[in-house]
């Protein structure tokens, strides 16, 4: 048996440090694995940044209280702003008075009609149960329920 039969029919040995511990990878199989690894987090942060960008984005209505007046122990006034993407489309916002100790003892939803002005200023006055001491807006929403709607 010459040297070069055992190089062409090369068989793993069966025992020994060889048997027990792999052979180095090729610098072709590393670099694949380092080519697949960095596409795989390029990946995942792309969906990563999409999600954060679709959840804490600008989003399409917004409502936020610029001011308020307690008119009387059970009423407040609540000056507020709506910004919306699409000015055509009616919104619905829910507006509240809080008392001393932060509980809800107030609440009135509002139809903001279509308009042609992206951000609308509106003022509602809100019936409380007991004194408040600040008004806000909720939230806004472009899913007007029916009882909001104006009738034609």
């Amino acid at each position: 048996m010459s040297s070069s039969d055992r190089a062409t029919n090369p068989t793993p040995p069966q025992s020994g440090p060889r048997a027990t511990y792999p052979t180095e990878q090729s610098p072709q199989s590393r670099r694949r694995w380092f080519i697949a690894a960095s596409i795989g987090v390029v990946i995942a942060g792309l969906i990563v940044a999409f999600l954060g960008f679709r959840s804490f984005g600008d989003p399409d209505i917004s409502g936020s209280a610029t001011g308020y007046d307690v008119i009387s122990p059970d009423t407040i006034a609540v000056q507020y702003t709506v910004n919306r993407k699409d000015p055509s489309h009616a919104v619905a916002c829910v507006v509240r008075g809080r008392a001393q100790d932060g509980s809800e003892v107030g609440r009135r939803e509002v139809l903001i009609p279509a308009s042609r002005d992206v951000q609308v200023g509106a003022r509602t006055e809100v019936r409380t149960s007991r004194e408040a001491v600040i008004g806000e807006v909720f939230g806004c929403t472009g899913n007007v329920p029916a009882y909001l709607k104006p009738i034609d």
